[in-house]
C-alpha cells in the first residue's frame, strides 16, 4: 500500500473513533490499541493474531474486543475483510477508493491492486445474465518475492 493510501485509511479510521463517539459508543483504551496497531500493518491478520501481536507489545486486548472493534471498523469501511484458503477471515487498512487485493499464502503481506479491465468485466458479466447493482470482490493468492526468495535460499542450501 502506498503512504498517500495508508494516510488516507488512517484519516478514515480517526473518523471512525469520531463517528463511534458522536454515537453514544465508548471508545476505550483497547479498541484504540486494535485501530493503532493495524495502522502499522501491512499484512492480513485475523482476531487472534491481532491480539496476539497487541499481548505481545504489552497491551493486552480481549478477543471479544477484537472481533467487535475489527467488525465496526470493517462495517465503516475502514478495514478490508480478506478470507484466507481455508476460510478464515482477515483483517487488513484498505483505501477509500475500490481496489482488489493480491496476498500472500504464505506471511499474509498484501498489496491493493485496480485494474479498469475486470471491472468492465464484472459490468459485462452482470449485465449478460441480467443482473443489476452489482458488487464484487477480488483477491489474488500467490507467493511475494520475499517469501519465494527465502523458499530458493532454503532449497538451494539443501542441495549443496
Amino acid at each position: 500500500m502506498g503512504g498517500g493510501d495508508r494516510d488516507g485509511v488512517r484519516a478514515t479510521g480517526q473518523r471512525w473513533v469520531w463517528d463511534a463517539r458522536a454515537a453514544g459508543s465508548r471508545q476505550t483504551e483497547q479498541r484504540r490499541s486494535v485501530l493503532e496497531f493495524l495502522a502499522t500493518v501491512d499484512r492480513c491478520l485475523s482476531a487472534q493474531e491481532i491480539r496476539a501481536a497487541l499481548e505481545d507489545q504489552g497491551r493486552p486486548v480481549s478477543l471479544a474486543t477484537v472481533y467487535r472493534t475489527v467488525a465496526r471498523l470493517a462495517r465503516a469501511g475502514v478495514l478490508d475483510v480478506v478470507l484466507r484458503d481455508d476460510g478464515e477471515a482477515t483483517y487488513v487498512l484498505g483505501s477509500a477508493r475500490h481496489h482488489h487485493h493480491l496476498v500472500c499464502r504464505r506471511c499474509g503481506s498484501v498489496a491493493e491492486i485496480a485494474n479498469p479491465a475486470v471491472e468492465s468485466w464484472t459490468v459485462e458479466v452482470a449485465r449478460l445474465h441480467g443482473f443489476a447493482d452489482v458488487d464484487h470482490r477480488l483477491t489474488v493468492t500467490g507467493v511475494c518475492p520475499a517469501c519465494r526468495s527465502v523458499h530458493q535460499r532454503v532449497e538451494g542450501a539443501g542441495t549443496s
